[in-house]
């Protein structure tokens, strides 16, 4: 039980630490006229192409572009690019709203939509990447970028990411079916873990009331202190030593190459699977596993999400066909706006409710994808089960996800239209 509560606590700050580049890398972006003005352009031959030009160039695509029939008629609809919207403004307003990782439940619902794993997952990648390139931050948190660290540790991400993206594509290449099914086991197994975790916090929260409305954006800062497991790894000096956090401990404080690079390579392998970034993970490896300082940590983190992002997009997808760039303009897009729209309604709203939404939402991303398996395993013969009944359970699954995030949503929004006089009373 100790050994859940460690574990669950240990990926919820890794959520919070990535919701919080989130929110800075779209505040970034929307503050900015030549980034507004940069998104617009780009968006609009995005849209001109899923509007005008659909069934010419979409009919015009070899069959087999990308392998296995990657291009799915989908690809170039107006209706899968309002979807798209649809999801980015979904997982900005779990983002926003609740200051935990909203992007776990993008793979998910790109799924559910009709979007290949592998498609999902290399478009959701591409989504972070494109947003890091137009937000970054990095200019401003210099100072607490310690470079030796992050070079060594993105040694460790690519060959990760790597590793990631040619499993993914293995797996594809084999049977698209097995490729779906090991995504969707991977983010069961994470959604089921987190979401358990997140509600059981919020019935404790609840009975304990008042003491443990921390709010949405809760949780324990980290300073120069270090856990005895941090001290263990830093203790075991194989050579060479990267030294980091000079300004809080004289002299700095060390620690062996080894350790970065297998983090870099679990961060990497995460991207490369999951298609998150991996940013989830990097935080909580840093400060609770190396004993690196929160403040070296976020600059850091944003560092390395662009370039494993971008590299894990770009080598291990782009170029094999696996991104739909309709996709991640839409979710783009979407997300941009739900972030802004959830981190206003946080002002308005206790933040025992909002912490009672997110683990309603981690457990409907769950539901949804473990009620997709035994469809995918009953079509690769590994169970026998009627495909009638495999799929009344994958549409129960899928229903369930989006009529949860849905009403989440409507709520969301509904509650910041009717708090909009009170909210410009909080700005002034």
């Amino acid at each position: 039980m100790n050994f859940f509560k460690q574990w669950g606590s240990f990926m919820m700050m890794g959520a919070r630490a990535h919701a919080k580049w989130e929110l800075d890398v779209s505040n970034t972006i929307l503050r900015d006229r030549k980034r507004l003005l940069v998104l617009g352009l780009l968006t609009i031959p995005v849209i001109l192409g899923s509007i005008a030009f659909a069934d010419q160039v979409g009919g015009a695509l070899p069959e087999l572009l990308g392998g296995k029939k990657a291009y799915s008629p989908a690809f170039y609809s107006t209706g899968i690019f309002i979807v798209s919207i649809l999801i980015g403004m979904g997982a900005g307003l779990i983002t926003g709203c609740i200051g935990a990782g909203g992007g776990f439940i993008i793979a998910p619902a790109l799924m559910s939509a009709g979007i290949k794993g592998i498609l999902a997952v290399g478009t959701d990648l591409f989504h972070i990447f494109a947003k890091a390139i137009m937000g970054s931050v990095i200019h401003r948190k210099l100072g607490n970028v310690s470079v030796p660290l992050a070079i060594v540790f993105l040694i460790g991400a690519i060959i990760g990411a790597t590793a990631g993206g040619v499993l993914n594509r293995v797996l594809y290449e084999i049977n698209p079916v097995l490729s779906d099914a090991f995504i969707t086991t991977v983010y069961s197994l994470m959604l089921g873990f987190l979401g358990t975790y997140a509600l059981t916090d919020f019935l404790k929260a609840r009975k304990a009331h008042g003491a443990a409305d921390e709010g949405a954006h809760g949780g324990k800062s980290e300073g120069a202190e270090m856990g005895g497991l941090s001290k263990k790894i830093q203790a075991v000096k194989i050579p060479p030593l990267v030294k980091f956090d000079f300004d809080l401990v004289p002299g700095g404080r060390s620690i062996s190459w080894v350790f970065l690079v297998l983090s870099g390579a679990l961060v990497g392998l995460a991207a490369g699977i999951m298609g998150v970034g991996g940013g989830f993970l990097t935080f909580p490896i840093f400060v609770y596993v190396l004993g690196v300082s929160s403040m070296t940590t976020v600059g850091t983190d944003i560092f390395q999400i662009v370039f494993t992002a971008g590299y894990a997009s770009i080598s291990q997808y782009a170029i094999y066909g696996f991104i739909f760039y309709t996709l991640a303009m839409g979710m783009l897009l979407g997300s941009l706006l739900g972030i802004q729209i959830g981190a206003l309604v946080t002002k308005v709203v206790p933040g025992i409710t909002i912490r009672g939404f997110y683990a309603m939402a981690v457990l409907a991303g769950f539901v949804n994808r473990i009620f997709a398996l035994p469809a995918k395993l009953g079509a690769m013969d590994v169970i026998k089960i009627d495909p009638g009944t495999a799929g009344f359970l994958e549409n129960i699954g899928v229903w369930a996800f989006f009529i949860v995030i849905g009403a989440f949503s409507v709520w969301v929004i509904g509650t910041f239209l009717i708090n909009i006089p009170k909210l410009k009373g909080k700005e002034v």
